[in-house]
């Protein structure tokens, strides 16, 4: 199959990212963030979550995260919205588009937000409605789509139903995600060709962990599918806590080093990204997760060394 011409990336970094960060991350670093991650090109940003501080303190900030993040022309700012209360902050803090989720196993839906499939669907439906009365985009998710730390396989089926669920309730995009980072190749492009006889191809997107080394591979195996939109985290900042060792979202940095070598546009400037990738791991105090990254830093540090030492 012919591959893209283009890919859209949306960057998860500040929300899906920082927010397994243990420690504490101030407002500043995070705008700062932004900010760079926006004059790189990133066109849209998932920013935040509305959540209740008691259950996610690292997100106790939103608000104030957004009312000093820039709003190019052109850029959709996403948050994290999983009930009424979340919609409402969203909403006064302006945002272009929230997030609501569901879990393709019902084991993981239980331990996750203690309910079922079904009663999460529900849940989210005012939330849907809500956001749709006031123009605001909604983005749907499908929780653990690949593998489940509860349950194990997933059947494609199940992927499929919440698929079709998201689709009742009038997402504009739905994201299949590897929550857990166990997916191959070969069952990525089955679940997202099973996906795609449900739900329209260009609005589904891809969203990889990268626990066992896989996400690239599985992005390429998306691209073969016909897949062009992918959620992509910077430095490969996040994680699960419901998979031991896992090591987060897959780096932006690594996807557009792909991309590039691959011919297809992405309108972000890696040299950008790497520069926000390194620094936003300097201050977590930690090695960036990128492997793209890394190594142009590397590279870079070595030409200015060369270039110091002949001055």
């Amino acid at each position: 199959m012919t591959l893209p011409q283009r890919v859209h990336i949306t960057e998860v970094g500040p929300r899906d990212g920082l927010q397994n960060e243990k420690q504490p991350v101030p407002v500043d670093v995070k705008v700062q963030l932004c900010e760079r991650l926006l004059a790189a090109g990133v066109g849209n940003l998932e920013t935040t979550s509305f959540v209740s501080p008691k259950w996610v303190p690292q997100m106790a900030d939103a608000a104030e995260v957004l009312a000093r993040i820039p709003r190019p022309k052109g850029v959709i700012v996403s948050v994290l919205t999983p009930n009424m209360k979340g919609l409402e902050g969203a909403l006064a803090a302006g945002v272009d588009e929230v997030v609501i989720f569901g879990a393709a196993t019902e084991a993981f839906s239980h331990r996750n937000i203690n309910c079922s499939i079904a009663e999460s669907i529900e849940r989210f439906r005012p939330v849907a409605e809500g956001a749709q009365a006031r123009g605001v985009r909604v983005r749907g998710a499908v929780s653990v789509a690949f593998g489940c730390p509860y349950q194990g396989e997933v059947p494609v089926e199940d992927v499929v139903d919440v698929v079709k669920r998201l689709a009742d309730l009038g997402c504009d995009e739905i994201g299949i995600a590897d929550t857990i980072g166990t997916g191959t190749a070969s069952h990525v492009r089955r679940v997202m060709e099973a996906a795609a006889r449900a739900y329209p191809i260009e609005r589904i997107s891809g969203h990889f962990h990268d626990t066992y080394g896989q996400a690239i591979a599985n992005i390429y195996a998306s691209l073969q599918s016909g897949i062009h939109r992918f959620d992509t985290s910077i430095a490969g900042l996040g994680g699960c806590p419901y998979a031991k060792g896992a090591t987060g979202n897959v780096a932006t940095e690594d996807v557009v080093f792909l991309m590039n070598g691959l011919g297809i546009e992405t309108g972000l400037d890696l040299d950008q990204l790497v520069d926000a990738g390194q620094r936003i791991s300097t201050f977590l105090g930690r090695k960036s997760m990128s492997r793209a990254g890394n190594a142009l830093a590397a590279k870079k540090a070595a030409a200015v060394a060369a270039a110091d030492a002949t001055a």
